[in-house]
C-alpha cells in the first residue's frame, strides 16, 4: 500500500525500535501482509496496523474464554483492591518459530530507491484472531501458582488487566507483591503509570469504591448509519451486559451485519 514520506519517516522510526526490542526480525518469507501507518489520537505519534485478515482466513479459531466481561460484584464491601495492567502483553508472550513467517510484512523504501525490507513477528502480533486467546491463556498459567498460594484472595483477571482484593491492607501488598515477581519470572511486567491503589479505582468501566460498585457513565449511540457506528453501539452494549442480563446469543443479529 501507498505511504507518504511522513509516514513512511515514522515507519522506519516503529520498525526500529521493534527490533531493538526483539520484537521483530529480518524475514525472507513469501508471506506478505498489507501495513497501515495511522496517527494516535493525540496526533503526536504514529502506529503501525498489520492487516492480517487474510492470515486469520487461514486460522483455526480458539473461540473465546471469557463470554463477557468479568463482575466484580464478588468483593466484599471495604476490601482494598488493587488493579495492575500488564505492559505489552501479546509483545512479552513469544511465537513459536515455524509460525513467524507467516506474519510477514513489506517496508517500501521512498521512491523505490532500493529494494523493500521484509520482516516478520517474533512475538503474538496485534491484529492475529487468537492473540487475545492466547493472551489470556498464558496469564491464566502465570497467575495460577499465586491463586493456589493464596486461596483467600480476589483474583479478577481479564485479558491483561488484573484486580486484585483481600481483607486487609497488608495481606493486599502481600498478595501484589507475589503477583508481580510470579508476572517477572515469566517475562510479564506491570506497567505502573496504568495500575491503580486507593479508594476509587475504575477497572472495566467499574467505578469501585468502599461501599460502592457504579457503572461509569454510558450514553447509547442513536444514529446508526455506518459499520463504526455499529461498533461504538456494540461496545457500549458490551459494558451494559453484565447489569441487564443481555445474552451473548441476543447480540448476533447486530453482530451478523458488521
Amino acid at each position: 500500500w501507498p505511504l507518504s514520506l511522513p509516514k513512511l519517516t515514522a515507519l522506519d522510526s516503529i520498525i526500529q525500535d521493534l527490533l531493538a526490542d526483539g520484537r521483530l526480525e529480518p524475514s525472507l518469507s513469501p508471506w506478505n501482509s498489507p501495513i497501515f501507518v495511522i496517527q494516535k489520537k493525540d496526533k503526536s505519534k504514529y502506529r503501525m496496523l498489520h492487516d492480517l485478515r487474510q492470515v486469520n482466513n487461514c486460522i483455526e479459531d480458539f473461540g473465546a474464554l471469557q463470554p463477557g466481561l468479568p463482575w466484580p460484584g464478588s468483593i466484599p464491601k471495604d476490601w482494598p483492591v488493587v488493579a495492575l495492567d500488564i505492559k505489552d502483553c501479546f509483545f512479552s508472550i513469544p511465537l513459536a518459530e515455524r509460525d513467524r513467517e507467516r506474519f510477514a510484512f513489506t517496508v517500501p523504501s521512498p521512491n523505490l530507491q532500493e529494494p523493500a525490507r521484509r520482516y516478520q513477528w517474533k512475538v503474538l502480533p496485534q491484529g492475529m484472531k487468537n492473540s487475545p486467546t492466547i493472551c489470556q491463556l498464558v496469564v491464566a498459567q502465570v497467575l495460577a501458582p499465586v491463586r493456589l498460594q493464596y486461596s483467600s484472595a480476589i483474583i479478577i483477571h481479564y485479558m491483561d488487566d488484573l484486580l486484585l482484593s483481600m481483607a486487609t491492607e497488608e495481606e493486599l501488598a502481600e498478595l501484589e507483591s507475589a503477583v508481580i515477581k510470579q508476572c517477572e519470572k515469566t517475562g510479564l511486567y506491570i506497567n505502573n503509570e496504568k495500575s491503580q491503589r486507593g479508594s476509587s479505582i475504575l477497572y472495566l468501566g467499574w467505578r469501585l469504591q468502599p461501599q460502592s460498585i457504579v457503572p461509569r457513565s454510558v450514553e447509547l449511540p442513536t444514529e446508526v448509519h455506518t459499520v463504526n457506528d455499529l461498533q461504538r453501539l456494540l461496545g457500549c452494549i458490551q459494558w451494559l451486559k453484565p447489569m441487564l442480563s443481555i445474552r451473548p446469543e441476543q447480540l448476533n443479529p447486530l453482530f451478523d451485519l458488521l
